[in-house]
C-alpha cells in the first residue's frame, strides 16, 4: 500500500474541491484521499461522491454539522490506515510531484515526525505580495498551513491532532499552535527546492489576516491574541505531557 492519506476537510468547498481531488490524484504516493464534508449546503458532496465513483481512493465522511476544520481533520485522521498523513484545504491543490520528495526525506530521516513542504501563495493582493518582506512572512506562513505538512500519524495522534479550542475555531490559529508544538518538540524540516503546494486566495482566508498584521496593514486585536496565546500554550502543555505518559508505558508486544 501506498504509504500516505491526505485529509481534505470541506465547507461549502463546490468551486475548487474538484481541483484539489484533482491534483490528488496524480500523487502515486497516496493511499487515500479522505474527504470530510463540514456541514455543507452547496454541492460539495455530490462532487466527492462523483468522483469516489472513478477512483477507490477517495473515501467521503460527513460531519452532518459545520464543526471546523480542526475537528474534520481530527477525525480523518482517525479512519486512515497509513503510516503517514497529510493535509489540503478545499481551495488549494498540490502542485505535480509534491509528496515523492516528503516521502523519500522521511524515509531517510525515520526518526523525522513531520516534514513541510513549501508554499506558493497565488492570487494574493497585490500589496501583500508586492510588500518587500513578503518572502519572508510567505516562508513563515510555508511552516504553518496545514497544506505543507507531511507528518506520521502516530505523532499527530498523539499530540492530540489539531487543538479545538473555540478560539480557533472563530478566528484561526490551530495550524500555527500545531506548528508551534512541532517546532518546540520536534524539527521542522522544510523541504526548499521547489513549491509543492499552491495555496489559492480566497475571502476566509486566515493567511491574509497574518500577512495584513505582520505587514503593518492592520492590527492585532490584544484580546484574541492573548486568548490564542493561552490556547496553544496550553495545547503544547498538554501535548508534552501526552509524550511524557507514553514513554512511561511499557510495551508487551
Amino acid at each position: 500500500m501506498s504509504p500516505i492519506s491526505i485529509i481534505i476537510p470541506c465547507f461549502n468547498g463546490a468551486a475548487t474541491i474538484a481541483r484539489a481531488l484533482q491534483s490528488c490524484r496524480a500523487q502515486p504516493e497516496i493511499a487515500q484521499i479522505f474527504v470530510v464534508d463540514d456541514g455543507s449546503t452547496d454541492a460539495s458532496a455530490s462532487i466527492v461522491r462523483t468522483y469516489a465513483m472513478h477512483d477507490d481512493r477517495i473515501r467521503l465522511l460527513q460531519t452532518g454539522r459545520h464543526g471546523g476544520a480542526a475537528r474534520a481533520r481530527n477525525w480523518a485522521a482517525l479512519h486512515a490506515n497509513t503510516p503517514l498523513i497529510a493535509f489540503l484545504d478545499a481551495a488549494d491543490e498540490y502542485l505535480p510531484d509534491a509528496l515523492a520528495p516528503a516521502l523519500a526525506h522521511l524515509e531517510r530521516h525515520p526518526h523525522a515526525a513531520a516534514v513541510r513542504l513549501d508554499v506558493e501563495f497565488a492570487g494574493f493582493p497585490l500589496r501583500i505580495t508586492g510588500h518587500p518582506d513578503f518572502e519572508r512572512h510567505a516562508a513563515v506562513l510555508s511552516n504553518t498551513v496545514p497544506g505543507s505538512l507531511v507528518i506520521r500519524r502516530s505523532v499527530f495522534l498523539s499530540l492530540g491532532g489539531f487543538p479545538m479550542d473555540e478560539v480557533f475555531r472563530r478566528h484561526g490559529g490551530e495550524d500555527g499552535a500545531l506548528s508551534w508544538v512541532l517546532s518546540e518538540i520536534f524539527e521542522q524540516c522544510r523541504l526548499t527546492d521547489a513549491k509543492r503546494v499552491r495555496v489559492h486566495y480566497h475571502g476566509r482566508i486566515h493567511a491574509e489576516a497574518f500577512l495584513n498584521i505582520q505587514m503593518g496593514f492592520t492590527q492585532a486585536d490584544p484580546l484574541v491574541a492573548g486568548e490564542t496565546l493561552r490556547a496553544s500554550r496550553a495545547f503544547l502543555d498538554a501535548a508534552c505531557a501526552n509524550l511524557r505518559q507514553l514513554r512511561a508505558v511499557e510495551p508487551v508486544c
